[in-house]
């Protein structure tokens, strides 16, 4: 019941996992305007990535598709992707699409552009595509969430069975059957639209044989395919869990920790810094939480269900088992937000962080849920402790010999009980957050952690002027108007070339009778340096351009449009090292 409300309130609540990888560098980049056709496009991304069949489309011009070489990585880097480009290109502006996988196993997509000699006159506009289709990644992200409840349903009733030992183990087949079965199906429903997930179309196409293939040769559909096989050895262990000896016990324990590896070997632990450390975390995260969460519901089940009552020790023993689960959780969480964080500011300043401040807020409702039971555990525990050994001879037998055998006696001698139905609602209270926490643990972890978003934008930020440096400059003179795009390559200190384009008002090419740049340092006394245009017939350009210093630069570009009419407009560029 339990794990089917959960599944209706995310079957209207799911969205979209986002991917993780992200663009660092474009070789050539984005906008940039190349003298001749490059060999190769090459992206380059904040973590490993997978390929895919269709990772690139490049279109020309004319909005024709381009054909090129296989999606591949360059040598030794498993962080980018790379494809061979046709020789004969011809000029103008060409768009480039392109979806990977990132290595916690997000897709990822997106586009650029680049243009050979001079830019076209029209753009063709190329979406990358959605990240996924709405209907798989709906499903899949509901697989997702069923895949951790079963998981934490699974692993935290088996741990309870055999380390509380409640006297009456029937009511918790119900739930070991449900949760492997859950993991089972949803496992199946992964690996099925694994496929459509990662190239971003529909569910008809997840029964493809090639695509299942390639699925279960990639990291992630190894994973599930070992989840699957895990779960098989599972259901042979779990009827031997209650009497089990030892050597059952210390195969369920590996079973348990195995499938929290498949877990660990396909997300955020993954990639990144420390992966060992990440994914031993992650493995510890997950089992933790299982075994408090789930042993929450064995607990509650036994709590309302059991035709004999829980003993005290039992509850006992669950107290110690989640206090110890809730001191790794702490432990291994602290890491994984520093870790998926990076500074401070990620805390707020991203989505990550502030999913991050959500999860804290509900673990800090669960944890005074579990201070609230443990006080029912103690006292249950305290209760059952002082009670004589000889109580149940006072209660309904004889009078024992020196002692009152009145009621009231045996009432001095022994607390009376906690009501149980005090404990019942403690710990229904308590797997209510925790299934909360659950919830938004699954969300965190389809977002792009702060540490990743912040390499990003800084990796975005050291690369404003990578091989290229392009500025846009508008004019207006004479009742026309326009502007003048100048790309200096490479934008540094040292020899530079110069490829001038002019664009009319309607975006259109225009040609003018004569175009000036030139470059001047004013407060160092430097310049102005002309940087001697030359007409190439559709663009102005240059090879002699020097520029001495590191610094920012004025860059005054001259435009006559006519014998009589003509405008000089400054624009301020930075020349980098």
């Amino acid at each position: 019941m339990l794990l089917g409300s959960v599944l209706v309130l995310l079957l209207l609540g799911a969205s979209p996992a986002s991917a993780h990888a992200a663009l660092r560098a474009t070789d050539p980049a984005d906008a940039a305007v190349l003298k001749s056709a490059p060999a190769h496009v090459t992206l380059t991304f904040t973590e490993s990535v997978g390929l895919l069949d269709d990772s690139f489309r490049v279109y020309d011009p004319a909005n024709h598709r381009i054909d090129t070489g296989e999606p591949e990585h360059a040598p030794g880097r498993s962080d980018t992707a790379r494809v061979s480009l046709p020789g004969g290109l011809g000029t103008g502006t060409f768009t480039v699409a392109w979806r990977v996988v990132s290595a916690d196993s997000h897709p990822v997509a997106g586009a650029f552009t680049f243009s050979v000699g001079k830019p076209s006159p029209t753009m063709v506009n190329i979406g990358s595509g959605p990240v996924e289709d709405p209907a798989t990644g709906s499903l899949y992200d509901i697989a997702r969430y069923v895949a951790y409840l079963a998981v934490a349903l699974l692993i935290g009733t088996a741990v309870f069975l055999a380390v509380c030992r409640p006297p009456d183990p029937g009511p918790l087949r119900g739930p070991l059957r449900t949760g492997r079965r859950a993991l089972l199906a949803s496992t199946v429903v992964l690996l099925v639209l694994r496929a459509p997930y990662e190239a971003g179309t529909g569910p008809a196409s997840a029964l493809d044989p090639d695509a299942l293939a390639r699925t279960a040769t990639g990291r992630p559909g190894l994973a599930l395919l070992a989840r699957l096989a895990l779960l098989l050895v599972a259901g042979a262990l779990l009827p031997r869990l209650r009497n089990g000896s030892r050597p059952v016990l210390a195969a369920g324990a590996v079973t348990a920790v195995a499938l929290a590896l498949t877990w660990a070997a396909a997300e955020h632990a993954a990639a990144g810094i420390q992966v060992p450390a990440a994914m031993a975390s992650s493995v510890l995260h997950l089992l933790a939480m299982a075994v408090w969460l789930g042993g929450l519901t064995a607990l509650l089940t036994t709590l309302y269900r059991a035709t004999e009552p829980l003993p005290a020790i039992a509850v006992t023993r669950f107290s110690r088992l989640a206090l110890a689960s809730v001191t790794v959780l702490a432990v291994t969480g602290v890491y994984q937000s520093w870790r998926g964080l990076g500074s401070w500011s990620a805390l707020t300043g991203t989505s990550y962080g502030r999913i991050l401040l959500v999860k804290l807020a509900a673990v800090a409702l669960l944890l005074a849920a579990a201070a609230r039971c443990r006080r029912w555990t103690a006292r249950l525990a305290g209760a059952e402790a002082a009670v004589p050994e000889r109580v149940p001879e006072l209660v309904g037998g004889p009078p024992a010999e020196g002692r009152s055998s009145a009621p009231e006696a045996a009432a001095e001698e022994r607390p009376s009980a906690p009501d149980p139905r005090g404990l019942r609602r403690s710990v229904l209270a308590e797997v209510a957050v925790g299934v909360t926490v659950l919830v938004v643990t699954t969300v965190l972890t389809g977002t792009p952690p702060g540490r990743a978003t912040a390499e990003a934008s800084t990796a975005g930020a050291a690369t404003d002027i990578p091989a290229a440096s392009v500025t846009t400059v508008p004019f207006a003179v004479g009742g026309a108007g326009g502007k003048v795009q100048i790309t200096l390559d490479p934008g540094r200190v040292g020899p530079n070339s110069v490829e001038a384009v002019v664009f009319g008002p309607d975006s259109g090419l225009a040609a003018v009778p004569e175009l000036r740049v030139s470059f001047a340092l004013p407060a160092r006394g430097i310049g102005p340096i002309d940087a001697r245009l030359r007409d190439k017939g559709g663009y102005w350009g240059t090879d002699s351009l020097a520029l001495p210093l590191a610094d920012t630069w004025t860059m005054k570009v001259t435009v006559r449009v006519s014998e009589v009419d003509q405008v000089t407009v400054p624009k301020r560029v930075k020349i980098t090292r």
